[in-house]
């Protein structure tokens, strides 16, 4: 298993300044923004990446437990459009548990390469999976998959893309529309994208999934400022900030803040930053998408929607994506 960290000289480097260099910029940009927020991508460094994995596991997260089951009910389908010897890539690969799914099902895959900015929990979760399939070439790719991406060289046919989670839903439909189309770029002509998609649906239902009751998903959330005091050396009291998730019903997303519960001066980066009491910082959207929306997007941006197929409640979409 090779750890692959370079683009090509002509693209954006992956890593092309420390991790903590790039944290520290865009908490500088955007705490000191009038109106205060924080890049959903950086909740994944490794403690925030153990978070995460066990909200997926919670009663009211429906989005992994569904999105797996329809995985597990047509990956042969995906299977047959791949064909043999398909090389896979996955954009934001997390803990590798659903991947997995298409990887049983798939005939000779000749490769494999997961992207993830968060290097530690991306290696270790690479490291499992290369044990149940140690024929298969695994190279894991550090870097923030947003951006321009050139990816190892691999012989093979077919590739095949994978973006599950609904991550698409944390980017606006305009970023949503960018990323999908460099994907296409990434990927290469003929290829295909497994794409996860949260639907809309019951705005009671949603906003539990984001607000548990068992306080994973503020401990998430909080995170980034714990995050900020470590690496930054932050002065963040966690118990004067709240976590705060609601739906927008007029831009049909999820939005995750963080709330002020007082007046306070924070320093981080060697910056000051004044919260008034109320004053939120904005971590996170999750668009949630009807499927013709979904089918629109994707054509937008260069590809066409081959196949689509939910559970029996509606609640969320795997769709199977051709370049057009």
């Amino acid at each position: 298993m090779t750890l692959y960290r370079k683009a090509a000289p002509d693209a954006a480097a992956l890593v092309e300044a420390p991790e903590t260099e790039a944290f520290r910029a865009d908490v500088l940009k955007g705490l000191g923004a009038p109106r205060k927020s924080l890049p959903a991508k950086h909740f994944y460094d490794t403690a925030g990446s153990r978070l995460f994995d066990q909200i997926c596991t919670l009663d009211e997260y429906y989005p992994t437990r569904t999105e797996l089951g329809i995985l597990e009910a047509h990956a042969a389908d995906i299977a047959r459009h791949a064909g043999s010897g398909a090389k896979l890539v996955e954009f934001g690969a997390g803990s590798l548990v659903k991947v997995r799914v298409l990887l049983d099902a798939l005939d000779a895959p000749a490769a494999f390469v997961p992207i993830d900015i968060s290097a530690d929990h991306l290696v270790a979760a690479s490291a499992a999976l290369a044990l149940d399939h140690p024929a298969l070439q695994i190279t894991p790719v550090v870097g923030d998959f947003t951006r321009s991406l050139v990816l190892p060289a691999f012989a093979g046919r077919r590739t095949l893309g994978f973006f599950p989670g609904s991550t698409i839903g944390n980017f606006t439909p305009a970023e949503a529309r960018h990323f999908l189309a460099e994907a296409g770029r990434t990927l290469g002509p003929g290829a295909l994208l497994v794409l996860g998609v949260d639907l809309k649906k019951d705005k009671a239902r949603l906003e539990a999934a984001y607000d548990d009751a068992a306080g994973v998903t503020a401990a998430f959330n909080l995170n980034l400022l714990a995050r900020i005091n470590r690496e930054l050396s932050g002065t963040f009291d966690l118990s004067r900030f709240a976590h705060r998730a609601f739906f927008n019903e007029e831009e049909s997303r999820i939005e995750m803040h963080i709330e002020s519960l007082a007046d306070q001066v924070v320093r981080a980066a060697g910056c000051t930053f004044r919260f008034a009491r109320g004053e939120t910082i904005h971590t996170e959207n999750s668009y949630k998408y009807a499927p013709g929306e979904v089918a629109d997007l994707a054509r937008s941006a260069g590809w066409e929607m081959d196949e689509a197929w939910t559970d029996s409640e509606n609640l969320f979409g795997v769709f199977l994506l051709s370049r057009a």
